[in-house]
Formats: C-alpha cells, structure tokens, sequence
C-alpha cells in the first residue's frame, strides 16, 4: 500500500515533472478552445519547468508538489499579488495553476494541493485568493466550489479574423 501523497514546496529538481504537468495544463486547454488558448509546441514542458524553476525563490510565490513514493502527481503555482487596477481588484492571492496527472485524478489529491496552496498564500498575507477556470472545465469547477469559491467574473472572447 502506497503512502498518503506528501504536500512539500517544489525544488529545482521537480522542474522535468512540472514541465510535462504545464505541458498537459496547456494542451488541455488548447483542447477546450483553440482559438483562445495557445498549442503546446515539443519546446513547452522545457519552458514550462524551466520558467517556474526561476519563481521557486520569489517571497510572493508558492509553488507546492503532491509527491508519492517518489513521483511528483501535481502541482500548484500561485502568488501574492497587490492592486491590480486591471481587474478592479485590492490585494489577494492568485492561483494560477493547479494540475495533477490524470492518472492520480478524484483520489483526494488536487484537493490537498489547493488547501496548501490556500494556507500558504493565507501565511504571506493574502486576504483572499481569486483564480481562473476555463468555461469547459467542470471538473477544475466542482473543485474550487467545494472549497468555498465562488464566480465573481466571466471572460468572453471574440475572434476579429472574420
């Protein structure tokens, strides 16, 4: 029997696994609507793992893996941010990214990522934390829900190629 998946903050040696997990984060997307969101390309999860391994020493960011015997199964990336005149929005914490590996899905595991993440961004300040979830991810959804989220915008987007 395997042990309970540990929540620890990621190091540079998590960069390979967190690359493929943003790679599989961005082809998910791109799969909702291709018109709005950017294909993955064979450089994405090097430019992925690469990118987040320079934020791991920033004060205002949390990047935490779920780790089982040995294997990274997620990931969170998140940050405290101040006012953001943009989105009509005082300080808070920002979750940007929330994946875990579709094999370790609805086993409980994203949920610790999330509660971490929250308490992490709750000991550097953050008076509430806002995030984005693509329209099509009902899943991603039912999850920020079940932890107290609640809708408080709705991007739309218009194609101007014809």
């Amino acid at each position: 029997m395997s042990a309970a998946p540990k929540i620890r903050p990621a190091t540079p040696t998590d960069a390979t696994a967190i690359g493929k997990l943003g790679a599989l984060l961005v082809r998910t997307h791109h799969d909702f609507d291709p018109k709005r969101f950017m294909a993955a390309t064979s450089r994405t999860e090097n430019a992925y793992g690469s990118y987040l391994g320079t934020q791991l020493d920033e004060a205002n960011i949390v990047i935490l893996v779920a780790e089982q015997d040995g294997k990274v199964l997620g990931y969170t990336y998140a940050g405290v941010e101040g006012n953001d005149y943009m989105a009509l929005r005082g300080p808070a914490g920002v979750l940007y990214d929330i994946v875990v590996d579709p094999a370790h899905r609805r086993q409980g595991v994203g949920r610790l990522l999330l509660d971490a993440t929250l308490d992490a961004l709750k000991a550097r300040g953050a008076p509430r934390v806002v995030l984005s979830t693509a329209e099509r991810n009902a899943p991603a959804q039912r999850l920020f829900d079940r932890a107290g989220f609640r809708p408080t915008m709705i991007e739309m987007t218009k194609e101007l190629d014809g």
